[in-house]
């Protein structure tokens, strides 16, 4: 039953997002012309600049786990752990509703010295703290832009998203302060020990082994270097489409790019369709309206660019993490065997 529910979510954000950037016919005229128009050798040092940029914020997202994992006694190899990782983040890019997300905790088990949910927990801690970040990103930005010109959407997305992290973080502090009485209360919200107890019972074990997870929030000097690679990853990432968007010609600044890419981060951080088809433009473009005008309004004169632009960030984004995953699997250290033994047992 969980996993129909996921896959139809995933399935339903396919087509909706499909549907929502689907050009008609006069509009992928012009989309053909945009990019037959594109010069592979004027691209090429921006296409460099980016290659370099995500060796940096592959290495800076896959070695911080460490900073999480150490305050549980574990400390993996540098490159056991970029196999582990590089797996990890292909299979959240290809399994649908976030199914990938359990992927590193159950190859992490699977050698040994922590179970799968304080893993998990590690990976929650991961997420919250990128989500907290990059909201913090899109909440400054859209305050910057506020005034009766604005789009309706943009200030309460900014709010909603900035709400539901603080949500997580207040979460987490309660959690590692008062574990059993925080998840009692987080499943007496949800209503499920009323609905169905056992499920209850089992979900209440399971967080409070997952909370084992959270133990770098005691631990300032680990916190401290994972927020430093934390901080360099967005970075990296902000300053990625920046060069990258200047390659296409489009005047976006650097904060209109980390604006951007915030956006994408939080649009994406939805149940995801597979691969982030349609996805990842759609926000992309979204994000791009709002220094852009008609980024994402069909027929607009800047909408080819900014699409073509938008595709081919997704194509080189999706090759990557596709590469570093087969990569990964190549390595002694990660095969077939143990993924589908993560996906089919989970934490």
């Amino acid at each position: 039953m969980k996993l129909a529910v996921n896959l139809a979510l995933s399935l339903g954000m396919l087509a909706l997002c499909v549907w929502l950037v689907w050009p008609d016919g006069k509009t992928r005229d012009e989309l053909d012309a945009a990019f037959k128009a594109l010069s592979l050798a004027h691209l090429a040092p921006y296409l460099a600049g980016y290659g370099a940029l995500l060796v940096v914020m592959h290495l800076c997202r896959a070695l911080r786990w460490n900073n999480l994992l150490a305050p549980l006694g574990v400390r993996v190899p540098a490159g056991p752990l970029l196999a582990i990782s590089s797996v990890g983040f292909m299979a959240i890019l290809a399994l649908p509703a976030r199914l990938g997300e359990f992927v590193r905790p159950g190859l992490l088990r699977a050698r040994g010295g922590i179970t799968a949910s304080a893993a998990l927990g590690t990976v929650a801690v991961e997420r919250i703290v990128d989500g907290l970040l990059v909201s913090l990103v899109v909440f400054g930005a859209c305050f910057a832009l506020r005034g009766p010109d604005a789009p309706d959407w943009m200030m309460p997305t900014a709010y909603l998203a900035l709400a539901v992290f603080v949500a997580a973080l207040v979460f987490l502090v309660g959690a590692m302060r008062r574990p059993a009485t925080t998840v009692k209360l987080a499943l007496a919200i949800s209503l499920l020990p009323r609905i169905w107890p056992r499920a209850a019972a089992a979900v209440e074990e399971k967080l409070l082994d997952m909370i084992r997870g959270f133990d770098v929030l005691k631990d300032q000097r680990n916190l401290g270097v994972f927020l430093m690679w934390s901080v360099a990853y967005w970075a990296a990432n902000g300053v990625g489409l920046w060069l990258l968007a200047r390659g296409f010609g489009l005047s976006l600044s650097p904060i209109g790019a980390c604006a951007t890419m915030g956006i994408v981060a939080v649009g994406i951080t939805l149940p995801n369709s597979p691969a982030l088809i349609g996805q990842f433009v759609w926000f992309m473009l979204l994000g791009l309206s709002l220094y852009i005008p008609g980024a994402n309004v069909e027929h607009a004169p800047i909408y080819p660019t900014t699409y073509a632009f938008a595709t081919v960030h997704y194509g080189l984004q999706v090759s990557w993490y596709i590469a570093m995953g087969a990569v990964g699997l190549a390595t002694p250290w990660v095969s077939w065997r143990d993924v589908r033994a993560s996906t089919k047992t989970g934490p």
